[in-house]
């Protein structure tokens, strides 16, 4: 008969084995506290994907004309456009079901801010827009057409630009008719506001931009008629549109952690001597 012989049994010894098996699980333990501090999170992006919304840009007007004041009577030292950023702000606060973006026009136009629907970055943002920070003229055609090119990144069916300008065309290289009939061609509402008396903006060229593209025009002669019509674009029909904002969120630090403790009472309850 042969012989078995197990030259390594003590390694099979019990004080040393669960010694071993006790430092696995101390490391094991402070794996699952690391992994309960780094706060894990899982997203469901099946559920609730959509919701009803619409893709908005405000193309606003910062030439040097919106430093002029008497706008508001409860404050007539305060600039035009430190009263529109304001109101615009209130406005804002309430789009909960929106994707909001900002162009900015003077003698050029730039996208200031792209489609959102973090409203406070944008409350905050707005802090940091100046009169004269795209030059003192007026070039609402390329504010017109910087706010298409912003929505035609997003998913919403209603595709709405509020233009807002205190002023008449003399700058930039992109006509008002031209960029109107682009907005009208890819089913781009415009809603223009004309800010100031009359006789300080483009009347009709702004009436023909909103009748061309099935929008509205507005007039806003003071603060208190801006405010207004702020409420009645609040009715904006909305539609279906995407946004991260709703996906569901289920925070997994609790699982881990729930480990690690359950493990160290154990371990404290073996150290004391009770059986488990």
């Amino acid at each position: 008969m042969k012989e078995i012989i197990f030259p390594h049994i003590h390694l099979f010894s019990t004080s040393i084995g669960w010694l071993n098996r006790e430092r696995v699980l101390y490391s094991f333990i402070v794996a699952l506290l690391v992994t309960a501090l780094a706060a894990p999170i899982a997203f469901d992006q099946k559920t609730s994907d959509k919701r009803k919304g619409r893709d908005l840009v405000f193309a606003l007007d910062t030439s040097g004309s919106m430093a002029e004041s008497n706008f508001d009577n409860e404050n007539p030292q305060e600039a035009k456009f430190n009263i529109l950023k304001a109101l615009l702000k209130e406005f804002i606060s309430k789009r909960h079901d929106d994707n909001v973006g900002i162009s900015i026009f003077g003698s050029y136009a730039y996208s200031a801010v792209p489609l959102t629907y973090d409203m406070k970055s944008i409350n905050f943002l707005l802090d940091f827009f100046e009169v004269g920070i795209a030059g003192d003229s007026t070039a609402v055609g390329e504010g017109i057409a910087t706010a298409i090119r912003l929505l035609e990144k997003g998913e919403a069916k209603n595709k709405v630009i509020i233009l807002i300008t205190d002023g008449y065309q003399n700058s930039g290289s992109v006509s008002v008719k031209e960029a109107a009939l682009n907005a009208k061609n890819k089913g781009i509402k415009i809603y223009t506001v004309g800010i100031g008396k009359r006789k300080d903006f483009d009347y009709k060229l702004l009436t023909l931009i909103a009748t061309d593209t099935n929008g509205k025009m507005f007039e806003a002669g003071d603060a208190e008629m801006l405010k207004d019509i702020y409420s009645e674009l609040n009715a904006l029909e909305p539609s279906n549109i995407r946004s991260q904002h709703y996906l569901n969120k289920q925070e997994l630090y609790f699982y881990p952690l729930a480990i690690a403790t359950l493990l160290l009472l154990l371990l404290l309850l073996r150290d004391r001597g009770l059986k488990i």
